[in-house]
């Protein structure tokens, strides 16, 4: 990884920016198709510290073009948003931007965040233990933290602007969110198989997906197609396999941002603006992802 973090991009003068995200800057290339660029910043229970992970807008780039190359051919039917990986022209001289720079299709956005879990943990765990449920959806008694569910749920949340809070709603609200029942089934449908595929992919690597968010959007043609990133370690829960069982009931080591959001916890920082992390929490941090990736993607 590079020895400093990237957490700004202002590409504007050659491009127009079309949107900026907790991590990604969008860039109109044309009336079809944008530019994603990953920069290094790193949120944290819905808050962007003040400093960044070096390298981490390349790793999770190339994590995502993994998983857009990957999954279409496990899920019949999948379509994604990417295109490829090149800079545009009006970028040549900026070879910097190579790594962590996506061309994609424009595309509409379906305005939910579909999440499934397959295990009980997180904000699931919290209203759980509060109510039985997660999202509204009664659920068996007696689960303990961390214990793999009978079958994944899709528990969507809704997508707030940059800044807001992300509210975890039951799937009759997403539907009503979305505003088509054809559309809201096909998102439930496609985020159940692409977890089932990548589940399978990441248990023969070691790991449990414990959870993971996807976003879609709609075509011309109402197609519901994978947009954002897709299976990071920033949208996902990604737990050693060989350790799993024997820390039920409790916190699992992980391969993603929990080792950040515990160090905001221990420390009172939870939710708190302005926090810059310190180095040995960004060295560790940029080594979970590192090794998520490398495990995750290796042949």
């Amino acid at each position: 990884m590079s020895q400093s973090a990237i957490v700004n991009i202002d590409i504007k003068d050659k491009l127009p920016r079309v949107a900026s995200g907790k991590v990604r800057d969008l860039y109109a290339i044309d009336d079809d198709t944008l530019l994603f660029v990953a920069s290094d910043r790193i949120s944290a229970y819905d808050v962007i510290m003040e400093n960044g992970i070096p390298g981490k807008g390349a790793l999770l780039t190339s994590m995502s073009t993994y998983w857009f190359n990957y999954l279409p051919k496990q899920v019949p039917g999948l379509q994604t948003h990417f295109l490829s990986s090149t800079l545009p022209s009006a970028l040549s001289s900026q070879p910097e931007l190579q790594d962590r720079s996506m061309q994609v299709r424009r595309l509409r956005i379906i305005p939910i965040e579909s999440i499934i879990r397959g295990y009980i943990t997180g904000s699931g765990w919290s209203e759980y233990r509060k109510s039985g449920t997660v999202n509204g959806i009664a659920m068996p008694e007696g689960l303990i933290e961390g214990q793999k569910l009978p079958t994944p749920l899709w528990t969507p949340s809704t997508k707030a602007e940059l800044g807001g809070k992300d509210e975890n709603i039951s799937p009759e609200k997403a539907r009503e969110l979305i505003g088509d029942a054809k559309v809201a089934a096909k998102v439930e449908e496609l985020s159940l198989a692409i977890y089932s595929a990548a589940a399978a992919r990441a248990e023969a690597v070691g790991i449990v997906l414990a959870d993971t968010k996807f976003e879609f959007g709609l075509d011309a043609q109402d197609n519901v197609i994978l947009v954002d990133e897709v299976l990071t370690p920033d949208s996902s829960r990604f737990w050693p396999k060989d350790t799993w069982e024997a820390n039920l009931g409790g916190q699992q080591p992980s391969f993603d941002k929990q080792f950040l959001r515990d160090w905001l916890t221990a420390n009172g920082l939870k939710g708190k603006e302005g926090v810059t992390v310190p180095d040995d929490i960004v060295a560790k941090t940029a080594e979970k992802y590192r090794e998520a990736y490398e495990k995750l993607t290796s042949t």
